[in-house]
């Protein structure tokens, strides 16, 4: 039965995808869920309309990101540590220290989007990359600063 998705569906396909299943799959689980339409000649002339929707809201999604991004990249954030001898930290500078950081900066970042590249022991300037959006990363500026 050939249906199209009206979301994303892991191992089926994105939103506006025409994809062929079993029929009982179709008609027992998705399209009770409203997941799917069956894929009729009515539904395929509505198909065009819910791509230009979603690529609209893709771009301003995007358009978001981008500015996000550049505000990320324009600021540089403090963190304080415990540090011994040689200036080597106390543990090490995670990336849900940055994130909790960059939230005192009005900043909401999931911990999962932020990586340090390597770890963080020692004091010092770093440059972290975050992830904003799958196809947008920041740059963001870190100084590790003794307590």
């Amino acid at each position: 039965m050939k249906i199209i998705l009206l979301s994303d569906i892991k191992d089926l396909g994105k939103m506006g995808d025409v994809v062929t299943v079993k029929e009982g799959y179709a008609r027992n689980y998705l399209i009770p869920r409203k997941l799917v339409k069956e894929a009729t000649p009515g539904n395929m002339k509505n198909l065009d309309g819910i791509l230009k929707k979603r690529e609209a809201a893709e771009a301003k999604l995007l358009a978001e990101a981008n500015v996000l991004a550049d505000k990320i990249s324009a600021i540089s954030i403090t963190i304080s540590a415990q540090a011994g001898e040689e200036d080597k930290l106390f543990g090490s500078v995670s990336s849900e220290m940055i994130a909790e950081a960059l939230s005192g900066e009005g900043f909401s970042i999931d911990k999962r989007d932020i990586d340090t590249g390597e770890q963080i022991k020692k004091l010092g300037d770093y440059k972290v990359s975050v992830k904003v959006h799958p196809n947008v990363k920041a740059t963001l500026k870190v100084l590790v600063i003794k307590i």
